[in-house]
């Protein structure tokens, strides 16, 4: 019995004494006249079994079937270990049909030992910013390092957006790194596909802006200005306003949208068995718009604030890397590793000292244009060092080279023989730095 039924107990005991009155019992234990009297008839019926509940030991007619418990415990520890609560829950409805709510489940793996993986931090007090009003007026772009694949695969980077004020991730890839060429991909199917955004808010990686320790070339100090990297040449290109970040706390909500999908989206890669880059991409690319349904809110205003791309837009002179060079006397551009043959164009023979610009395009073609006007090309023909640095392997005899040698692998190079200086015990450098101060 517990203390409840208990002092029942004791004060009907006194009632059958005559030491307490009905009426009195009923206001000690706060209940009516006729309450106090029902108890008391059972009590001499059945004695103090009557002061139990009768319900007392009997299943609760909602109660979860046993199998079905069992089932969910089985399967939070084989197929979906790791999900949180509330994505299991959302997977077994999905994919085994059983319908829980997220309490019930909770309640099943506690009673298990089962806890939630994810762990939540203390709250804090923050202010917290107020959204955005209408879709595409600020997009929050970073990038993701992390053991998506759980060693079934390399590390891969995670290049995504999210919507400020609706909380919908328009794109997002699976790269090697966080590199240029993914975030120029992001932006070109965001552009393509829902048009150009007002502003991004992204985080001080060399990829959006240059180092302030970098020296400023003596081109950046006449025209009194940094040159943007290659997306910011691109961002500036668009009309697109590019908001720096001092913290990643001021970027929360890109912030919070990877640490639920290394909760939720590392699941799903599991489950789909991806190993590769390929493989993932294509699990993440199913799994955007679930998640934008799932977790996405209505703006405050309908209208959206992308802006549709002008006439004539061309998005592979657009999303490409360009580089300035200069033609040689010979009319060949020289890039990298490439030289490319200018041809005559637009009625002019030679393009010799003309400043062109070179396109890298996402494909990996070059393209070269003069004044906004692309120039016809073709591969130059290769260089003197280009054709020796081709024929630099040895004919060694015994193999089967053209005069009956082998051909070894090229010469290493020679290591250097005076060793390199290093400053003596009593050199300035090594004596510590001492402040002197005049006293006179």
């Amino acid at each position: 019995m517990n203390r409840k039924e208990q002092t029942r107990l004791m004060v009907l005991n006194q009632v059958e004494k005559d030491k307490m009155h009905v009426k009195e019992v009923a206001e000690m234990l706060n209940l009516s006249v006729r309450h106090v009297r029902r108890m008391l008839a059972e009590y001499r019926k059945k004695g103090a079994a009557a002061l139990a509940h009768g319900n007392r030991g009997k299943k609760p007619y909602n109660a979860l079937d046993i199998g079905l418990v069992k089932k969910v415990v089985e399967l939070a520890q084989s197929s979906y270990a790791g999900c949180n609560n509330q994505h299991f829950t959302e997977l077994i409805s999905e994919r085994e049909g059983i319908i829980l709510s997220r309490s019930s489940v909770r309640r099943i793996l506690l009673k298990a030992g089962i806890r939630s993986p994810r762990k939540r931090r203390p709250p804090r007090h923050r202010s917290r910013r107020e959204r955005y009003p209408q879709e595409g007026m600020l997009l929050q772009a970073d990038g993701s390092r992390h053991d998506w694949l759980e060693g079934r695969g390399p590390w891969l980077s995670l290049v995504g957006a999210v919507d400020d004020a609706t909380g919908k991730v328009p794109y997002a890839l699976f790269r090697f790194e966080e590199d240029a060429q993914g975030y120029f991909l992001l932006l070109r199917h965001i552009v393509t596909s829902h048009g150009i955004p007002m502003a991004i808010y992204h985080d001080r990686h060399g990829i959006f802006e240059r180092s302030r320790k970098e020296t400023e070339t003596l081109e950046e100090q006449l025209e009194g200005r940094r040159q943007p990297t290659q997306f910011g040449r691109l961002l500036e290109e668009l009309g697109i306003v590019s908001i720096p970040s001092r913290s990643p706390q001021a970027r929360g909500r890109i912030e919070r949208l990877w640490g639920t999908f290394q909760d939720r989206l590392k699941t799903e890669l599991r489950l789909a068995g991806a190993s590769t880059m390929e493989e993932a991409n294509q699990v993440l690319w199913g799994f955007l718009p679930r998640y934008s349904r799932r977790f996405a809110v209505p703006a405050k205003e309908p209208d959206s604030a992308y802006r549709e791309p002008p006439e004539g837009f061309n998005p592979d002179d657009v999303f490409c890397f360009k580089y300035q060079r200069t033609v040689g006397p010979d009319n060949v551009v020289r890039f990298g590793e490439h030289r490319i043959q200018i041809m005559p164009t637009n009625g002019r023979l030679s393009y010799a000292r003309a400043k062109v610009e070179v396109h890298e395009r996402m494909d990996g073609s070059l393209a070269v244009y003069y004044q906004g006007q692309c120039l016809a090309t073709k591969p130059a023909p290769p260089e003197a060092p280009v054709l020796r640095a081709r024929n630099i392997r040895r004919v060694m005899p015994g193999g089967d080279g053209a005069d009956g040698g082998k051909i070894a692998a090229p010469a290493e190079k020679a290591l250097p023989t005076k060793a390199p200086w290093k400053p003596g015990p009593n050199h300035p450098w090594r004596r510590p730095f001492k402040l002197h101060i005049d006293k006179g």
